[in-house]
């Protein structure tokens, strides 16, 4: 085969160029490396937050339901704003708006540092809401111009970034804010700053180097479903979705405050099972975008959910070190499905990424700040450990997979 590299043109450093050869578009790794890397960190930023939680409870003496609604407003302000992010650049692309958006996380960063009241948290939780809105749906959408068709791999190359910076934020949360203090929130301006520098970097590949990745790296602009097929199925994974994040958000924002209550644990030991079941989410997401690949986004769906039932049924009646088993079972398998279902839903609708990707983002953050609210008044009313029983049986709703319609091949 001839040798494209030699009339290439000079691109920055950060990102090498596409080279796209006779038989179609690559999976550009430099480009889905960057935007994954770029997510973990503005993920771990994020993942801070709920980790401080039990630091902020005393600090402001706050209740359950109160840590629950700085949990909402930030959850909340993310999930409103992503969809009509993502509709608004599939018709009118703003490549400057990654780092731009990671400007705002970064002003949200020195606000929380720097916050003195219970309204200041919850201010500042919303302004990272904001960046994080900006964020994902484009980033989502460079992932899948650079995937070279194959779809299912770079949006779980993608998501896996975010759900790793996820497991390091308890991990950073312990050894530097938990000793320090809130002040200590303001070291996580040098993740946004590092964010800003890859997203720029991504932003010129954007500019010049991902036309040759514009053929055949998206579907066809004529979707293989009706209108009642399509319905249905994304009323399906709006039920999916709900299942999937209430469940993970029990573990994200109350899992430390279970650990405490049920087994005596510090903060600090239970921030360690909290990175272990994180960690495990980052494996699980990993895994979940090429098998789909393979065999399915169904058929990773429907394991996905009526695999981690029998755990989560046990999980709430087990001593600690199955508690421990359980849990990164739960994360591992569970896990799985997101990038299934973000790749299934951008198939239903083709020609709409962003919009796609802005809403299963967003369903992603508001069903987890709305069941984190609403978590924290039940346990509020009748504990913590009934929170967990009755979480149990979320993952049954899977059964809602049957509801979606087989793959087809776009007419």
């Amino acid at each position: 085969m001839t040798d494209t590299t030699a009339n290439l043109p000079n691109t920055p450093d950060l990102v090498p160029p596409t080279i796209t050869r006779q038989d179609g578009p690559k999976l550009v790794v430099q480009i889905v490396g960057a935007v994954a890397i770029a997510h973990l960190l503005n993920d771990l930023i994020q993942a801070v937050l709920p980790a401080i939680y039990p630091m902020l409870k005393d600090k402001y003496h706050l209740s359950f339901g109160q840590i629950g609604w700085i949990a909402l407003v930030y959850q909340f302000t993310a999930s409103l704003l992503q969809p009509w992010v993502g509709l608004y650049t599939d018709k009118r692309p703003l490549p400057y708006l990654l780092p731009l958006g990671m400007f705002v996380t970064l002003a949200g960063v020195g606000w929380l540092a720097a916050a003195s009241s219970y309204s200041s948290l919850i201010l500042a939780s919303a302004v990272i809401g904001i960046g994080s809105a900006t964020f994902h749906p484009e980033a989502s959408r460079v992932a899948r111009m650079a995937s070279g068709g194959r779809f299912g791999t770079a949006q779980s190359a993608f998501q896996v970034g975010g759900n790793t910076g996820s497991a390091l934020g308890p991990v950073v949360a312990s050894a530097i804010i938990l000793p320090f203090g809130q002040t200590a929130v303001g070291w996580l301006a040098f993740a946004a700053i590092a964010a800003i520098w890859v997203l720029f970097g991504v932003t010129r590949w954007r500019l010049t180097g991902a036309g040759a990745q514009s053929v055949n790296t998206g579907t066809t602009q004529t979707s293989p479903y009706n209108r009642r097929e399509i319905i249905g199925a994304l009323s399906a994974i709006g039920i999916l979705m709900f299942a999937k994040f209430i469940y993970i958000g029990a573990f994200t924002n109350y899992f430390t405050f279970y650990l405490i209550e049920r087994f005596d644990l510090s903060v600090r030991e239970s921030q360690f099972y909290l990175f272990c079941f994180l960690a495990a989410v980052a494996a699980g997401t990993f895994a979940g975008g090429p098998v789909g690949d393979r065999i399915g986004r169904k058929a990773v769906i429907w394991a996905s959910f009526l695999g981690v039932a029998p755990f989560a049924m046990i999980l709430p009646h087990a001593n600690l070190f199955w508690t421990a088993v359980f849990a990164i079972s739960i994360g591992l398998i569970m896990s799985s499905a997101f990038a299934a279902l973000v790749v299934y839903a951008q198939e239903l609708v083709p020609g709409r990424v962003g919009l796609v990707s802005g809403l299963m983002f967003g369903l992603m953050f508001g069903i987890s700040g709305i069941g984190a609210a609403g978590l924290g008044q039940l346990a509020d009313i009748y504990g913590i450990v009934w929170v967990y029983k009755f979480c149990a049986y979320l993952p049954l709703l899977g059964l809602a997979t049957i509801l979606l319609p087989d793959a087809k091949r776009a007419v």
